[in-house]
C-alpha cells in the first residue's frame, strides 16, 4: 500500500502548536472553573442538608429510630455529590459554550 502525501494546506497541517497550546489552556481553565464551582456548591449543599438531617434525628421519633449514623452520612454525602457534579457540569458546559462563541481569530 502506497503512502499518501498530505497537502500542506490541509487543516491538520495548519493547526499550529501554539493554537493547540492555547486550546489546552482554555480547556484546563474551563475544567478548573467547574471544579471550583462544584466544590463551593458541595459545601453549601452539605451544610443545607446536614442541619435538617441532624435536627430531625434529634427531634422526630421516627427519624431517631430509623436513621442511624450511616444513613445520615449517606443522605448528606449523596446531596453533596449530586450538587458537585450538577454544578460542575453546568459550569463546564457554560464556559465551553462561551469560549466557542468568543473564538479568537487565527491570525
Amino acid at each position: 500500500m502506497a503512502e499518501r502525501n498530505v497537502a500542506t494546506n490541509s487543516p491538520l497541517e495548519r493547526t499550529s502548536l501554539a493554537y493547540l497550546d492555547q486550546r489546552m489552556a482554555i480547556a484546563k481553565r474551563c475544567s478548573h472553573e467547574g471544579v471550583m464551582a462544584g466544590a463551593k456548591a458541595a459545601v453549601v449543599a452539605t451544610i443545607a442538608t446536614a442541619i435538617p438531617t441532624l435536627a430531625s434525628v434529634r427531634m422526630l421519633p421516627w427519624a431517631r429510630a430509623n436513621l442511624n449514623h450511616t444513613a445520615q452520612a449517606l443522605i448528606i454525602s449523596t446531596v453533596a455529590g449530586a450538587a458537585y457534579f450538577i454544578v460542575a457540569d453546568k459550569t463546564v458546559l457554560a464556559t465551553a459554550r462561551k469560549n466557542s462563541f468568543n473564538r479568537p481569530s487565527n491570525a
